[in-house]
């Protein structure tokens, strides 16, 4: 059990600084050669930073043997060192991803491969490979069998009239063959495949050398220290369709080699025999079940032999299985992938998700959730962040953790923090979630509010009455050529998504059931006749939303329902395929239940008997009169969910906001009213201060009504105690006693002012220019013009036959090391300097294994310290004359050589015009705006403004909206005030006397302007991957494409005088 004082009562003091369990674990990437004091000293910056562990995980640039005996035992010391500062040590079960080739060991053996089958014309010749991807997707080698020959024909609209099969050696028009073929090798698989994940023998391999591993040097910790291990997109070979019924090409469907034998066994037919009728249609308005089965065999062929057989280890050996599955976003996403994405997580302790890019993936959390409180799993796990750059900042923090957490997310696994920034790491998807970062010792702001929530959200049973039919299997149907099938599918994906959002944005929670899940009865344990039962959950109206087919088993099951008096919707077209053969059994239902259209206000007016909240929001600061209204909104809230839990004398109620501000540093305060169906007294428990206190709360109806008051980022977590009518008095209307600075103080807002300009700032860090552009020589070669260093480190790879330097590249420790290099690269830097700069320094990887010159001169320093990393260490220079001066970097070059940008750090300025950038003097001054026009525009450091501004006696208020960066702190007369991250961007700085104060305005910057993609010309790109630094043609830009940085407005302050307010409602 993970949340072991779950069922205890609550404390303040538990409330206010949860334990390890309740807290963040981040992926931590071993990306390098490891040093395990180095990694022990990182341990402590998790502590530091708040969270409650790490997950062990092997990414990009890991050069100690991968499950070795070193690599064993630094596991075991950062597992030790865990348990001495009270974190977890969480397991990942994989060099890189997706898990079950054991860095490629599993798949060193054929047996073990991935196979798929390819359905292509005979005589087809191949046509170049790909670049090799971090999926597994299917790898041709040409190392194959051939299981039929067909002879296809159709109609001229491309329907399927026949699809026989050729005895051996019979001849036939437009011939097509089926072949199982065995993965070829891929950079990616460390050189060797991806694993059978249709075979629970190659599955079974996989845990022997990973699991059994990890069990036998950690088991005695397993289930304490070592809560869970992660298991990372599991997948099949990708299912491929035909673009058109005469599209001439390979068609790759997961298969292996017992798979017609199971086939046969499961459904008394061959799949092989029908094996065009998954490729082709059989006519309009006519289905083929057996590619219905086809797909749901590949699925439960894939769910026994990873989820249920990984996770049935786990279970038997006191450990949680947790981690995700491929592609769980969309119907097609998932057919292509795993056929569904519920059923192969029955097994899994801790089902969870991946959320990229900052996305609002709704269906994949939604999915995950379901199958948590339906199996009775202790909570969700999210890999949350991935994707999102260096840029992204506290408040999007809050935003992205907030809405999965209210769709049951408890275990957060932030993507990522690295180990090192040491070659390719440093574009393993930033940012750094770690010391890296300039903002990490700030992080508890974020971690503790997240700890805070779930150490309530983990309590009790999920306040869910509401189930509905997941639509996959009637996708299943359509996964034909895409011209007679693109249509259909879409609409199946365009009411799946509306479904999804009309009742979670409409306030109604509910639980996917996944037909599967449901045919196995195994969990369905108790419930009465009059609710849905579904393992641990019974639900009280079911909805069926627009699916072609259902399974006999879920006819069955809601015909009894609905005969017991059970409420069954049907949305949309009934059913007219029962197991994907035509059938008038559901039809015959649906006359029994209630149909409506699919439509969002006929489904929130019949799901009204169901609501148990209801929250209608109004902007206090009114309408603005100079913009035209061109939707009539409402009062309910479209942007907010909820999470109800129960427990037996109280409930707990979490509201937060999903969407991103249109502006985020134009926002305002909103007025909540929410309505909870009952009687209740209800405590706010402030999951950022945590605090505890009571609200006013009015009734009527059977209802409580409580009033909030909050920003665009807010949340609220409630407690509320069970009361009974009668004995309820309606109280005093009275003030919340935590108002807002924004609605109660309107006198003091009309009295704001513009803070002083800083009369002085301060760098945190040196400041930086960017050196990333060189001419370059190779070995004895001339200098050719200047480029970017990525790229000519490419071109010499590629003058040499090295592998090239991309994200799909074998790892270091699969690659045996070259005792002398024998080539050199040559850089040669020119730095335009207008200023004389007495010492400067030199920041790069290695440079221990360089020979430098700084205008002439060797540059032969001691190591002096580190820039960001400890991997990019630092050399002082001689002095930078006014003019041009020149830096030589001599570099011996192998296949694991890493040429990376170089820093010249010191007490300068630095102007960029276009690709052009030259040193200047230090601004003498900052002003508010953005500094990357002030000479700073490569630094990569917190900013500290200095101000001093003369107030009256009073509370003293800043407001400091628009900034750009993670956070911002303030001092007043040396002490912290405290940290403005998120609307209304307001700071009650506490009472002050009259005269002059000294503010330290701390604004929090990233590395993205020094580290990003700063030649990348493509602004609308949102994948922050390792390819974005290597962009070509008209994404590509040798102009800097910087960000903005800084406190970009004059902030505003005020003394705020408290005034009676005399609201009604408060």
């Amino acid at each position: 059990m993970l949340y072991k004082l779950k069922t205890e009562a609550l404390s303040g003091e538990e409330f206010q600084n949860p334990g390890c369990e309740y807290r963040g674990a981040p992926f931590w990437a071993w990306n390098c050669r490891l040093d395990q004091k180095q990694l022990l000293k990182q341990i402590s910056y998790f502590k530091e930073m708040g969270m409650g562990g790490f997950h062990i995980h092997c990414r990009v640039g890991l050069d100690t043997g991968y499950m070795g005996r070193e690599f064993l035992e630094d596991v075991k010391a950062c597992k030790d060192e865990a348990k001495r500062q009270d974190l977890l040590c969480w397991l990942y079960d994989e060099d890189r991803w997706p898990s079950g080739s054991a860095g490629g060991m599993v798949t060193r053996e054929q047996a073990y491969r991935s196979r798929f089958l390819v359905f292509q014309p005979e005589n087809w010749t191949d046509a170049a490979e790909e670049t090799p991807m971090s999926a597994a997707k299917a790898v041709r080698s040409n190392h194959n069998k051939l299981l039929a020959r067909y002879e296809i024909k159709l109609d001229p609209k491309g329907y399927l009239i026949s699809g026989r099969v050729l005895k051996p050696g019979e001849e036939g028009g437009n011939v097509w063959t089926a072949s199982l073929e065995i993965s070829g090798d891929t950079p990616w698989f460390n050189n060797q495949a991806y694993v059978n994940t249709l075979d629970k023998k190659a599955i079974d391999r996989f845990i022997e050398l990973t699991h059994e591993v990890y069990y036998r040097e950690l088991g005695k910790d397993f289930g304490g220290q070592i809560p869970a291990i992660f298991t990372d997109e599991p997948q099949t070979s990708h299912k491929e369709v035909l673009d058109t019924p005469f599209t001439y090409k390979p068609v790759i469907l997961p298969f292996t080699d017992d798979f017609e034998d199971t086939f046969y066994k499961c459904f008394g037919i061959s799949v092989l025999d029908h094996l065009p009728e998954l490729i082709w249609e059989l006519g309009e308005q006519k289905a083929s079940q057996v590619r219905y089965l086809y797909h749901l065999h590949v699925c439960q062929r894939f769910s026994e032999a990873f989820g249920d057989n990984v996770g049935t280890w786990c279970s038997s050996h006191g450990i949680a299985l947790t981690g995700h599955m491929m592609n769980e976003w969309t119907l097609h996403s998932q057919t292509m992938a795993a056929g569904e994405v519920m059923r192969p997580m029955k097994e899994f302790g801790l089902p969870g998700i991946d959320m990229l890019c900052d996305r609002r993936e709704l269906s994949t959390a939604k999915q995950a959730q379901s199958v948590a409180h339906q199996y009775g799993r202790e909570g969700v796990m999210s890999e949350i962040y991935g994707v999102t750059g260096w840029d992204f900042d506290f408040r999007n923090h809050k935003l992205a953790g907030d809405w999965q957490a209210a769709l049951g997310v408890t275990v957060r696994v932030p993507h990522l923090t690295w180990a090192s920034m040491e070659g390719e790491g440093k574009r393993d998807y930033p940012a750094s979630i770690g010391y890296q970062s300039p903002w990490y010792k700030e992080y508890s702001y974020i971690e503790n509010h997240f700890a805070r929530l779930a150490a309530v959200l983990t309590r009790g049973m999920p306040g869910v009455r509401i189930g509905v039919i997941h639509p996959v299997e009637s996708y299943w149907m359509y996964w034909g050529n895409q011209k007679q099938t693109a249509v259909i599918r879409q609409e199946l994906e365009y009411n799946f998504s509306n479904v999804i959002d009309w009742m979670l944005y409409g306030l109604l929670d509910f639980d996917f059931i996944s037909e599967a899940l449901l045919s196995d009865g195994s969990k369905s344990l108790h419930g009465s006749r009059e609710k849905f039962c579904m393992g641990e959950m019974n639900y009280e109206v079911v909805i069926v939303p627009g699916c072609h087919t259902l399974r006999s088993s879920t006819v069955d099951k809601l015909k009894e329902f609905a005969a017991h008096g059970g409420k069954v919707i049907f949305m949309g077209n009934i059913p007219r395929y029962v197991d994907a053969v035509e059938s008038n059994a559901v039809v015959l239902l649906s006359q029994q239940c209630e149909k409506i259209q699919y439509s969002s206000p006929q489904l929130l007016e019949a799901l009204k008997p169901w609501r148990d909240i209801d929250i209608c929001v109004e902007n206090t600061e009114g309408k603005d009169p100079t913009r035209m209204e061109h939707r009539e909104n409402g009062l309910r809230s479209a942007n907010m969910f909820y999470q109800l839990r129960e427990e037996e004398e109280r409930k707990w109620l979490f509201i937060c906001h999903v969407n991103k501000p249109r502006n985020e540093h134009i926002t305002h305060m909103e007025k909540w009213e929410i309505w909870v169906k009952g009687i209740y007294s209800p405590v706010v428990y402030d999951t950022l201060s945590g605090e505890i206190y009571d609200i006013h709360a009015d009734y009527a109806d059977q209802k409580t009504k409580i009033i909030y008051y909050g920003s665009q980022h807010d949340s609220l977590l409630l407690e509320l105690k069970k009361e009974k009518q009668e004995e309820k008095k309606q109280q005093e209307k009275k003030q919340l006693e935590k108002p807002s600075l924004c609605y109660s103080w309107d006198k003091s807002v009309r009295e704001k002012k513009d803070l002083p300009q800083p009369d002085s700032y301060r760098l945190t860090e040196p400041n930086v220019c960017l050196l990333d552009m060189a001419e370059y020589a190779f070995d004895d070669g001339e200098f050719m013009p200047e480029e970017e260093i990525l790229r000519i480190d490419n071109l010499f790879r590629k003058e040499l036959g090295y592998p090239l330097r991309m994200e799909a590249l074998a790892q270091p420790w699969t690659q045996k090391e070259e005792e002398i290099p024998r080539h050199i690269l040559k850089l040669r830097f020119t730095i335009d300097s207008e200023t004389v700069v007495e010492s400067a320094e030199i920041a790069m990887e290695h440079p221990e294994n360089v020979r430098m010159e700084w205008n002439g001169e060797p540059i032969n320093g001691a190591d002096s310290g580190w820039f960001v990393d400890e991997c990019i260490r630092k050399r002082k220079v001689g002095q930078i004359k006014k003019g041009k001066n020149q830096l030589v970097i001599h570099i011996p070059f192998q296949k694991k050589t890493n040429v990376e940008w170089c820093y010249l750090l010191g007490n300068f300025g630095v102007q960029v015009s276009g690709r052009m950038k030259k040193l200047i003097k230090m601004p003498g001054e900052l002003h508010y705006g953005n500094f990357v026009n002030q000479g700073f525009p490569f630094y990569a450091g917190n900013m500290e403004y200095e101000v001093s501004v003369y107030s009256k006696e009073g509370r003293l208020c800043l407001e400091t909206s628009h900034y750009r960066g993670a956070l911002i702190t303030v001092d007043l007369d040396g002490k912290r005030g405290g940290t403005i991250a998120l609307a209304p961007y307001i700071l009650d700085l506490g009472e002050v006397n009259e005269g002059w104060h000294r503010m330290t305005i701390r604004l929090y910057g990233n590395r993205i302007n020094a580290f990003g993609a700063v030649h990348n010309a493509d602004t609308q790109e949102e994948w922050y991957g390792p390819n974005l630094w290597r962009t070509t043609g008209n994404k590509w830009s040798y102009e800097y494409q910087l960000k903005e940085m800084g406190i970009l407005t004059t902030p505003q302050y005020w003394i705020a005088e408290k005034e009676t307010n005399d609201d009604e409602e408060l």
